[in-house]
């Protein structure tokens, strides 16, 4: 199954279009980089995916329709997977993005 293009373009129409922002087909998705480092992504399986401050995780996981994220038969750290009925208005989809995006602005710039 490909990703959804559609919430792909919206991520892209929420994100911040500057020049250290990036997207690469990564695991069958599309992720949005931000200086190399992957902050969100739509799934191949659905929804989002979004690298989150390890601090947070705990809480956010509690979320209703928030998991961890799986590759391989093994949780991926600082890593969540997003229903789409979690993103299903902008406003959410924003704050995720956000979440996402910030903490890929707080790691260091991945060399090209």
């Amino acid at each position: 199954m490909a990703y959804d293009k559609v919430l792909a373009d919206r991520i892209r129409e929420l994100i911040d279009p500057t020049p250290e922002v990036s997207e690469k087909k990564m695991f069958g998705g599309l992720a949005f980089l931000i200086n190399g480092n992957m902050a969100v992504a739509a799934s191949r399986t659905g929804g989002l995916l979004v690298r989150v401050d390890p601090a947070e995780s705990t809480t956010l996981l509690a979320r209703e329709y928030v998991g961890a994220m799986v590759m391989g038969g093994r949780e991926m750290n600082n890593w969540l997977r997003v229903d789409g009925a979690a993103v299903a208005d902008d406003e959410a989809l924003d704050e995720w993005i956000d979440r996402g995006v910030s903490y890929a602005r707080s790691l260091p710039p991945k060399e090209k």
